[in-house]
């Protein structure tokens, strides 16, 4: 068994519409699901994607309105690492970013910044031969489009606690200096480790909540008995509907979640429509009335820049 790289990473936002704007009106990210906290079905659960909601480009949302700004720390994500194509697709997120008021910094391969509540991001060039995973936007050229997932970087105050775990269990490869890969046949993803920071982790917006990675849907039950063997206190196989989903926390502190490839968000509705009405699935269908009372109306910055 092998896991497909990272499948999404889930964050955490104070703002569902300053999200909504950043992340497909800045980035040109897909919304390819606009749902409820399975856990908590009174807030937003977004998801933003490539065009077809791909595993390995897909970033989500708890939206929790007025939450107070977090701040990552040891045990915790605290970048997200996109691929890109080129140093010319750095140069035009650079310029894109500077002209919405967004402050990066540049360096060889790379560019960083951070979202409008700190959630810090990092573009860096391909340097794999896994297939883009590409959004549409209608005002960025798509050589330049971000590609998917590189990785995700952690915080953590002993890194070596996780080895056995990641290697044995998990089959990352690598360790060396923090950085690790974890690579299936068809994708893979980094995992790398920071020194964490003096200040004590403060859970709330801009920050993560956790890290999921892909594996097939028939290994699924086997991957939770492997974790569970190894210790690592999984939790039975739940269903999130889209996908089958297995949580645990890595000797690092780090959540993470091990995330089935299917169904897919076109479990329920038309791949050509995704993110534009609230799905919701099959057991919550019946509060449809009150959460649509409650949930923060949305914009849709892809349909005005295509209108425009």
């Amino acid at each position: 068994m092998k896991l497909e790289g990272i499948h999404h990473i889930t964050a955490v936002t104070g703002d569902a519409p300053a999200n909504v704007e950043f992340y497909v009106g800045v980035l040109g990210l897909r919304m390819v699901k606009k749902t409820v906290n399975q856990d908590d079905p009174t807030v937003y659960h977004l998801f933003y994607a490539d065009e077809h909601g791909s595993p390995g480009s897909d970033l989500t949302f708890f939206e929790y309105p007025g939450a107070r700004r977090g701040r990552a720390g040891a045990g915790m994500v605290h970048r997200v690492v996109w691929r890109v194509a080129s140093e010319e697709a750095l140069a035009f997120w650079e310029q894109r970013l500077a002209a919405h008021g967004v402050a990066a910094e540049r360096s060889a391969g790379a560019l960083r910044f951070a979202d409008p509540e700190g959630l810090a991001h990092e573009l860096v060039v391909s340097t794999v031969a896994d297939a883009p995973l590409i959004a549409d936007a209608p005002d960025i050229p798509r050589e330049h489009a971000l590609q998917g997932f590189d990785g995700v970087r952690a915080y953590a105050a002993d890194p070596e606690r996780s080895a056995a775990l990641l290697r044995e269990t998990l089959g990352f490869t690598g360790g060396e200096d923090g950085g690790w890969e974890v690579r299936g046949d068809r994708r893979g993803g980094r995992y790398v480790y920071d020194a964490a920071p003096d200040a004590r982790p403060v859970p709330g917006a801009g920050t993560v909540h956790h890290v999921a990675f892909a594996t097939r849907l028939d290994e699924h039950d086997a991957w939770q008995e492997r974790v569970a063997r190894a210790g690592a206190r999984a939790t039975p196989v739940i269903d999130r509907f889209y996908f089958r989903s297995i949580y645990f926390r890595e000797p690092s502190g780090v959540l993470f979640e091990l995330a089935t490839i299917g169904p897919g968000f076109g479990a329920d509705e038309d791949p050509q429509h995704l993110g534009e009405r609230l799905s919701l699935p099959p057991k919550f269908e019946r509060l449809r009335g009150e959460l649509e009372q409650k949930l923060t109306p949305l914009p849709d910055p892809r349909a005005a820049k295509a209108s425009a």
